[in-house]
C-alpha cells in the first residue's frame, strides 16, 4: 500500500513560509484522537506552525472532517494485515469485535514504524512530535531523526500521581488485608485507595503479560521522552502538576481542556436533542445525562470492562468535589448498586444540598478553564506558548536516547 499525504487545502506540501513543523500521532481510538485534533487548531493559530496529522485510511474522513478548512496536512499510513485475531479492515478500537483485541491492536501499530520514518524522512524538518501513549516506539523514530517527542495521555495529573506513587511503592502488593481496605497513598497523606481501585498488574508482586509489558513500553520510552502534554489546566489540580514536575520525569505541560478549543460550528437549525434540551430549560426542569463509553456494547462482559473507573471517581467526589459517588450495597468498590441507592443519588445531585454544593463548584472550575484557555492570559495558553518556544531552541544534543 501507498503512503497518502495531502495538504487539507489542496496543496502536496508544507508552506515554505512555516518555520515549525509539528507532527501530531493519535491512537486510533476517538477519546484519544479528539485531543489531539483539538491540540491542532492551537497549534495552527501559532505563527508560522505547520501541522501534520498521521493516521490510517479508515480513520482519515474523521480526521479530515475534524480539520476542514485548516492548513493541517493529513498523512495516511497503511494499517498492518494479518494481525493475529484483528479482522480485516479493523483500524480502531471501536471497531474491534472485543475489548480483549485492544492490546493485539496497540502492538500492531510497531509495525507501521517503517512508513512513518519513510514519510518523515521525505517531510521538511520536523520541530517536534506528540504521539500518544500507546505509540511508544515513536521515540524510536524522534531519537533516530533528532526531534523531540511529547507523549500524550488521556489522563489528568492526580491520576498519574496516584498510579504513580502506589506502582513505584508497591502500595497494594504487601500492605491490605482486603480489596477494599483503605490505604495511605505515599505523598498524599489525604488520598486513601484500595485494591480494587486498580488493575490487576498493581496487585501482583510479579506482574507479567501482554497488558504488562504494553505498559512496561510505554513507561520506558514515556519516562524518555521531552514531556508530558496534559488535557488539563494546572488550576484543576495544582498539587499534583507541582509534585509530577518535582518528583517525575518528564516535565508535565499542562495545555487544557482542549476540548475549549473546538471552533464554533454553523448550524442552519439545532439538532433535534439540543432543541429538547432548550425545551427543558424553558420549562425549569432538570435534566439527567446517562451514557456508557463510546465503545461499550452493552452485554454483561462490557460492563464489567466500562465499570473500572473508580480512581477517576475518587477524583471527581473526593478531591475535586464536582460529583456524588453512588455506593454499592456492601460498600465495596465492586459490589452491587441497586436501583434504590442510585435513584437516593440522583435526586440528591438534581434537587439536594450536596448536589447544590456540587453545581456551585462545577461553576467555578468551568470558569477557571476557560480563564485557562485565555490567549496572551491563561495558564494553558502560557505553557503551550512556553512550550513552543523552548522547542525553537531546541537542539539534537538535548536529546534522552531511549533504552532498548
Amino acid at each position: 500500500m501507498a503512503i497518502n499525504e495531502e495538504m487539507q487545502m489542496g496543496s502536496t506540501s508544507i508552506s515554505c513560509e512555516c518555520s515549525h513543523h509539528v507532527i501530531l500521532f493519535p491512537f486510533m481510538s476517538k477519546g484519544h484522537t479528539i485531543p489531539l485534533l483539538h491540540l491542532a487548531h492551537l497549534l495552527l493559530g501559532f505563527p508560522r506552525v505547520a501541522v501534520t496529522v498521521f493516521t490510517t485510511p479508515a480513520n482519515r474522513p474523521f480526521i479530515s472532517n475534524f480539520l476542514v478548512n485548516t492548513t493541517a496536512s493529513i498523512v495516511d499510513l497503511p494499517f498492518p494485515e494479518n494481525v493475529a485475531g484483528i479482522p480485516p479492515g479493523i483500524e480502531s478500537t471501536d471497531k474491534l469485535p472485543s475489548i480483549s483485541l485492544y492490546v493485539p491492536l496497540a502492538r500492531a501499530t510497531k509495525l507501521m514504524q517503517p512508513d512513518f520514518e519513510r514519510s518523515v524522512q521525505e517531510m521538511p524538518r520536523v520541530s517536534f512530535l506528540v504521539s500518544d501513549g500507546f505509540l511508544w516506539w515513536t521515540l524510536e523514530s524522534a531519537t533516530k531523526f533528532g526531534f523531540p517527542r511529547f507523549v500524550f495521555y488521556g489522563t489528568n495529573n492526580y491520576f498519574s500521581c496516584v498510579s504513580r506513587s502506589v506502582g513505584v511503592n508497591r502500595t497494594l502488593v504487601a500492605g491490605p488485608k482486603s480489596d477494599d481496605e483503605l490505604i495511605t497513598v505515599t505523598g498524599f497523606p489525604w488520598i486513601k485507595v484500595t485494591r480494587n481501585d486498580f488493575d490487576s498488574i498493581f496487585k501482583n508482586a510479579e506482574p507479567k503479560g501482554p497488558l504488562f509489558e504494553l505498559i512496561m513500553d510505554q513507561v520506558i520510552a514515556s519516562s524518555n521522552s521531552h514531556g508530558t502534554i496534559v488535557n488539563s489546566f494546572y488550576e484543576l489540580e495544582p498539587v499534583f502538576v507541582k509534585h509530577l514536575n518535582r518528583e517525575a520525569k518528564p516535565k508535565a505541560w499542562c495545555v487544557g481542556p482542549l476540548c475549549l478549543v473546538d471552533p464554533p460550528r454553523v448550524q442552519l437549525q439545532k439538532p433535534t436533542w439540543i432543541q429538547w434540551l432548550d425545551q427543558k430549560l424553558e420549562q425549569g426542569k432538570s435534566v439527567l445525562y446517562v451514557a456508557f463509553g463510546t465503545q461499550a456494547e452493552i452485554s454483561p462482559e462490557q460492563l464489567k470492562e466500562i465499570s473500572k473507573q473508580p480512581l477517576n471517581a475518587r477524583m471527581v467526589f473526593e478531591e475535586i468535589k464536582v460529583g456524588l459517588r453512588v455506593e454499592t450495597c456492601n460498600g465495596s468498590v465492586k459490589g452491587f448498586v441497586k436501583k434504590e441507592g442510585l435513584e437516593k443519588m440522583v435526586k440528591e445531585l438534581m434537587d439536594g444540598d450536596k448536589g447544590e454544593e456540587v453545581r456551585k463548584k462545577v461553576k467555578e472550575y468551568a470558569e477557571m478553564a476557560n480563564k485557562a484557555m485565555e490567549e496572551n492570559t491563561g495558564s494553558s495558553w502560557h505553557s503551550l506558548n512556553m512550550l513552543v518556544s523552548e522547542i525553537i531552541n531546541f537542539t539534537p544534543q538535548h536529546m534522552t536516547v531511549a533504552e532498548a
